[in-house]
């Protein structure tokens, strides 16, 4: 099974960003650290780096079972670490419903490289977070 390398964790980091409190995050919903969510998050939590970075760890490792179940192609490290930063963004339903899903374990790896791209709005509307963090990922996936 395939784990998610440190840079796969910095390019979550970097995009999900740290928070050691608790606030709402734009789709509604009580988070802390580099975007932890469940039943432990609690109006008014406070946490430390140490802490989220567990929390972190231990999000991933849901993410890094689904994507190695899904992905029945050969993936490189930067393949993995791309798809574990996509699906902790948008949910593992997203990427098993994919197109990029679909043209990776069919061998077509530039197709599936370019569905990153379009997984960049939110509402409906294009977010510049969100097209960063896409072009990061394809970028990681073809490395």
């Amino acid at each position: 099974m395939m784990q998610t390398s440190e840079n796969g964790f910095a390019l979550i980091r970097k995009y999900e960003g740290l928070r050691l409190a608790t606030y709402v995050c734009p789709g509604g919903k009580l988070t802390i650290g580099y975007g932890h969510t469940g039943p432990d998050v609690t109006t008014g939590k406070k946490i430390d780096e140490e802490e989220a970075n567990a929390l972190l760890v231990k999000d991933v490792q849901r993410f890094e079972r689904a994507v190695n179940g899904l992905v029945t192609a050969p993936m490189t490290q930067g393949m993995f670490d791309a798809l574990i930063s996509f699906s902790f963004n948008l949910g593992v339903g997203s990427l098993k419903s994919s197109t990029l899903l679909k043209k990776l374990n069919a061998g077509n790896l530039t197709g599936a490289a370019d569905e990153f791209l379009k997984w960049n709005k939110a509402g409906g509307k294009v977010l510049a977070g969100l097209s960063a963090r896409r072009e990061s990922e394809r970028e990681r996936f073809l490395v």
